[in-house]
């Protein structure tokens, strides 16, 4: 396995729509297994393929404290089934350092493949169902400073940028 570079804020890498997974094998299966260490390694509880620079339809996600629970969505689909919004504050491996309160519907559907490329469907609420959305948004070139006000937005932007700077 190996711990993979997670592309940070404002990388334009990280505005590419996710192609959908046609095949599932030993090297999907491999990205899978590398994705779950980076995550791990970082730390962080999800982790969409775009934010290690693969444009394809994949998140690897474990919201227990044990790193007990792994969850892998392949080519992920949610519908929310409620108008109703919780507010969480949301990081991101993508934009380190910062937390911001983020509306996203209460309870939604997913459908997806596991790792062995079969189907599944789920009902999440709570953590889970933001995780998914907020996972579902990179696939779709979408951040989460993306909710936030342009004023938020771009001095986030200024921050990273000047750290990026400092280390280069």
């Amino acid at each position: 396995m190996a711990i993979l570079n997670i592309l940070e804020f404002p990388d334009p890498r990280l505005r590419t729509i996710a192609q959908p997974v046609d095949v599932v094998d030993d090297a999907l299966r491999q990205l899978i297994d590398d994705m779950f260490e980076t995550m791990y390694a970082a730390p962080g509880i999800g982790l969409a393929a775009t934010q290690v620079d693969v444009h394809k339809r994949l998140v690897v996600m474990d919201l227990s404290e044990d790193k007990s629970t792994p969850l892998v969505f392949i080519n992920p689909e949610f519908e929310a089934l409620t108008e109703q919004m919780d507010q969480y504050q949301e990081g991101c491996l993508s934009v380190p350092g910062f937390y911001e309160n983020v509306d996203r519907p209460q309870k939604v559907r997913i459908k997806a493949l596991d790792r062995d490329g079969k189907p599944f469907e789920m009902i999440a609420d709570g953590l889970l169902a933001v995780c998914i959305q907020h996972e579902c948004d990179h696939l779709n070139g979408k951040l989460f400073v993306d909710y936030l006000s342009q004023l938020k937005r771009d001095r986030i932007k200024k921050k990273l940028e000047k750290q990026h700077r400092q280390r280069a």
